[in-house]
């Protein structure tokens, strides 16, 4: 019990650490983390990635990949299509099928 109430009189802040490369220090009742939505690599740039079925290796560290298509840049946290034979990333569902099927877009616009 008494134990208990010394716990409660420190005050455990978090807060968040200036230095991203230095690991989480404990002292004078605080703690040092990273929120959760921070990006864990501050790397910039273009990744460079090797597509497998269904998942993918970073080759040379990067923040993101551009679409094939449309030459957006896609943040490697948000990567969900690509073609393993072509060894592409594609921005959305519709980049997909302008790569692989491009005569439908034209089908559907003719009104064929």
């Amino acid at each position: 019990m008494r134990q208990r109430k010394n716990l409660e009189r420190i005050p455990f802040q978090l807060i968040r650490s200036s230095d991203r490369d230095s690991p989480p220090t404990f002292g004078r009742g605080r703690l040092n983390v990273l929120n959760r939505t921070d990006r864990s690599s501050p790397i910039a740039g273009e990744a460079d990635v090797k597509y497998l079925d269904g998942d993918f290796r970073v080759v040379r560290p990067g923040a993101f990949v551009r679409c094939a298509v449309t030459g957006l840049p896609i943040p490697l946290e948000e990567l969900k299509y690509w073609s393993v034979d072509l060894q592409e990333a594609y921005a959305n569902p519709e980049a997909v099928l302008m790569r692989h099927f491009p005569n439908v877009r034209r089908r559907i616009t003719e009104g064929r």
